[in-house]
This record gives structure tokens, C-alpha cells and sequence, in this order.
């Protein structure tokens, strides 16, 4: 029983703690977020072209190799 509520506290303790972390947190704006979601799809879009362009330079490649 005393371990239970051992665990129980230590969990109330850990909550507690976490929530006041969270209040320190300073969140972006809707501005930064809308900028940095903008940036991160445009590197996505050009590392899946460029990842593309290479490999059909490398199928290209090997099928050359091949015949």
C-alpha cells in the first residue's frame, strides 16, 4: 500500500513539475509558426525533387550499365 502511495505522489509530483515547465515555454506567434511550417514544406518539396533527379540519373545509369 505505502509503495502505491509512493507512486501516486511521485506522479502528482512529475505533473506538477511538467506544468510549470509548460508555463515557461514562450510559443510562437501565428506569424513564426506559418513561416517555419512554410519553410519546412518548401525544403521537404525541394529534397524530394532533388532525391527524385538522382534517382532517375542512377536508373539511367545502371541501365546503361546493364545492357
Amino acid at each position: 500500500m505505502k509503495v502505491l502511495v509512493r507512486w501516486f505522489r511521485s506522479l502528482k509530483s512529475y505533473f506538477i513539475e511538467a506544468w510549470g515547465e509548460l508555463r515557461k515555454v514562450t510559443w510562437p506567434s501565428r506569424k513564426e509558426l506559418w513561416n517555419s511550417t512554410i519553410t519546412v514544406l518548401v525544403v521537404i518539396i525541394l529534397v524530394g525533387i532533388f532525391l527524385g533527379v538522382v534517382d532517375l540519373l542512377l536508373t539511367f545509369i545502371m541501365g546503361l550499365y546493364l545492357r
